[in-house]
């Protein structure tokens, strides 16, 4: 059996026969003789919060990827449910019940002493593990910081980087497009939890991540301290960020980035807009879908500019990669969409160091013009569509429309943001 990091004087002297006969490749230990399991496991599990479900346990756990079984042997009776088996999928957003559905679940089984039945360690390590999902929204970067990156910062931060990551629905390519900041969290190679055979032992294991909002933590909850000023100066590391803070121009053209959706919610007059900002007097960067596509260059891109700009969407999450006191510009489909843009994409500007601005899209700027009449409760009554629940929601005004904004208009919004960030 392998120990994957090194085992304390203590451990190797306290009678239990962890001898070590050879080091791996990783730095780890190979034992000479089987398992002894803990007097007394502890579990406990918090099923109150609204985002996420979360259990933690601490002794001897035992983790079997093939069967999605994590086994706490010896586990004693406080804090831990009552019939000796709870399913957590480790995903931040149990309120989604058709996204949770997509998320492997993870089963928790535990024994009174002496317990039989768990599987033997093949591997065991003196650092704690943390099972979480690459599954659900992952693919979108919204949803991969709010409900991936971010959780697994609150979650095993504290470990400095010796913890092992355990991935339900694996996503390798997911892996790869985030590694940067993985690596903050885990100095180890991420485990694939779905095809793993092997038992692995740990003397502590996190499954299910936590969760305190939408692109944003909440440091009263997370009882360590943890703030999104903290979260972005990981990131700043992760991918070498030079800008920590936006200071005022002085005989330099001050930069935009322009973040441009396809297919919904994109701009029609994207060239007059691009112009506009010229005009203005910023260097404007245009970024499509190609450019956000490679998202360490990207980072680099964005952490170069003075202001970041888009219609709602998931593009604007990467102002996480902005210096401080930088401005976000949110622009806000038709559909009495204000709140649900200030949730996602403007309350979480100030807690990160940023100022908010924000231009609502009004009736003649949309191309649901061409599609209702505007006698039609698209324009006289958009809040009884969203309460006809998401999905009339995302088709009509998320999916289902486009964006014409009045240049002049935006022009005068842009000529203000001009004069916070440059000395005349």
């Amino acid at each position: 059996m392998i120990i994957d990091s090194l085992l304390s004087a203590a451990a190797l002297k306290n009678g239990k026969g962890f001898l070590a006969t050879n080091v791996g490749m990783d730095g780890s230990l190979i034992k000479s003789d089987a398992d002894v399991a803990a007097p007394r496991s502890k579990l406990s599990c918090n099923f109150s919060s609204y985002r996420t479900n979360m259990c933690a346990m601490q002794g001897d756990v035992r983790l079997h990827g093939k069967t999605a079984t994590v086994y706490v042997v010896s586990a004693s009776d406080d804090n831990r449910p009552d019939n000796g088996t709870v399913v957590i999928r480790p995903y931040p957003r149990k309120w989604e019940t058709p996204t949770m559905q997509l998320v492997r679940g993870v089963t928790i089984r535990w024994r009174a002493p002496p317990g039989p039945g768990a599987p033997r360690c093949t591997v065991t390590y003196d650092i704690p593990a943390v099972v979480f999902s690459t599954g659900g929204y992952g693919v979108n970067i919204f949803h991969a910081i709010t409900d991936i990156i971010m959780p697994l910062y609150n979650t095993a931060r504290e470990y400095d980087g010796r913890v092992r990551l355990v991935a339900t629905n694996y996503d390798r390519k997911w892996i790869t497009k985030y590694r940067h900041a993985l690596s903050m969290l885990s100095i180890y190679p991420i485990i694939d939890f779905d095809t793993d055979n092997e038992v692995r032992c740990f003397p502590s294991v996190h499954v299910g991540t936590e969760s305190h909002k939408e692109l944003g933590i909440d440091s009263a909850l997370s009882g360590k301290g943890y703030t999104m000023l903290g979260f972005r100066g990981l990131l700043r590391s992760a991918y070498s960020l030079k800008r920590e803070w936006v200071t005022p121009k002085n005989g330099v053209r001050p930069r935009l980035v322009m973040v441009l959706r396809r297919n919904s919610r994109a701009l029609t007059n994207e060239a007059e807009v691009l112009a506009a900002g010229t005009e203005v007097g910023f260097e404007v960067v245009a970024a499509g879908p190609e450019v956000v596509r490679d998202l360490a260059k990207f980072a680099q891109t964005v952490n170069s500019c003075d202001v970041l700009v888009g219609v709602h969407g998931a593009g604007l999450s990467n102002m996480v990669f902005l210096p401080h006191n930088d401005t976000v510009v949110q622009i806000v489909p038709w559909g009495e969409m204000k709140w649900p843009a200030w949730t996602s994409y403007g309350e979480p500007v100030a807690p990160m160091g940023l100022r908010y601005v924000e231009q609502e899209t009004t009736a003649e700027e949309t191309t649901l013009k061409y599609v209702y009449p505007r006698n039609h409760t698209v324009f006289t009554d958009p809040v009884s569509l969203h309460k006809q629940g998401f999905n009339m929601l995302w088709e009509t005004f998320l999916n289902g429309q486009n964006v014409t904004l009045d240049v002049d208009r935006f022009r005068g919004v842009l000529q203000q943001i001009y004069r916070s960030v440059t000395i005349t």
